[in-house]
């Protein structure tokens, strides 16, 4: 009886997570245990054949690879910050705010289904939106806002809307899911002892909801620093991104081996920087409540 109640409370949910889990290590791991392979090896034509070497990330440490990295990064930091300023109060009030559970799951569906479509889709959509011909710019030249039908493509305004507007669910969904299993009677207890709505907040709310936060952080800084699509279509590719390496490295030089390294590196440039920023902050926390512990000592 014991190991049937085990095999139900065990073994089953490994069993139905075992597909998802197969094909994450297939089509997620293995390949990028390749791509880190191909960028290890450099071809010596002397020789004929590829040999060992990290000449490839070497070479990401050059001035140009700087400049195009700096492009990335503020772009991912322009991109993350407008999206927490947005996704924060919106996750706030469906969680905490938002009465009806049925409201709830309808803001989530509606928030979800332009996700489900595809990615160059959503992509074109806002570039039909904001062209000079467009309903939008005739509106605001109708309604006297511009004196004349303007374009709003291939500049970094229409490639910031277009960043956030892909990303945005990502920073919200995790957040949303945080707030909504906060224990609510936190926040009464908080009122109960005279705090008011911004320190309830300061004290509450937000170190409870980083989880949320963090998460969103990284599913949003880290694929923006590598993004190519969008500050294409709808920045007019005016300033070269650390995605148009990856795709000139693979498509158009056809260098596995230096795209490979290229590739790995948009994933971990924004991951060294994010860590190494959330390790200051707790650096920084574990010194402040340490000195609050000195403080009440010496009193």
């Amino acid at each position: 009886m014991k190991r049937v109640k085990k095999f139900f409370k065990e073994d089953i949910p490994f069993f139905f997570a075992f597909p998802a889990m197969l094909w994450q290590i297939l089509f997620l791991y293995v390949p990028l245990f390749i791509l880190f392979g191909y960028s290890l090896f450099t071809y010596v034509p002397v020789l004929g054949k590829n040999v060992f070497s990290l000449q490839h990330y070497l070479q990401l440490f050059k001035p140009a690879y700087f400049k195009v990295a700096a492009n990335s990064f503020w772009l991912a930091i322009e991109t993350t910050v407008i999206c927490i300023l947005v996704a924060y109060p919106t996750a706030y009030f469906v969680a905490l705010q938002m009465r009806l559970k049925k409201m709830r799951t309808l803001f989530i569906f509606f928030l979800m289904l332009p996700s489900w479509m595809n990615f160059i889709v959503q992509v074109y959509a806002w570039f039909f939106l904001l062209k000079k011909e467009s309903v939008l710019s005739l509106l605001l030249y109708k309604i006297g806002l511009t004196s004349e039908p303007i374009n709003m493509l291939n500049n970094h305004f229409s490639m910031l809307v277009g960043m956030v507007y892909c990303y945005l669910p990502f920073m919200i969904l995790p957040l949303y899911s945080v707030l909504e299993k906060m224990d609510k009677k936190l926040i009464e207890a908080s009122a109960d002892l005279g705090a008011n709505r911004f320190q309830t907040f300061k004290k509450v709310t937000l170190p409870l909801s980083m989880p949320g936060l963090l998460v969103g952080l990284f599913l949003v800084f880290i694929p923006a620093f590598g993004e190519f699509a969008i500050p294409d279509l709808l920045g007019g590719a005016k300033n070269a991104y650390w995605g148009t390496i990856i795709v000139d490295k693979f498509m158009k030089y056809r260098n596995w081996q230096s795209g490979s390294a290229v590739g790995l590196s948009s994933v971990l440039f924004p991951l060294i920087v994010i860590v190494s920023l959330y390790g200051a902050y707790r650096l920084i926390s574990f010194l402040r409540r340490r000195n609050v512990y000195k403080n009440v000592g010496s009193k």
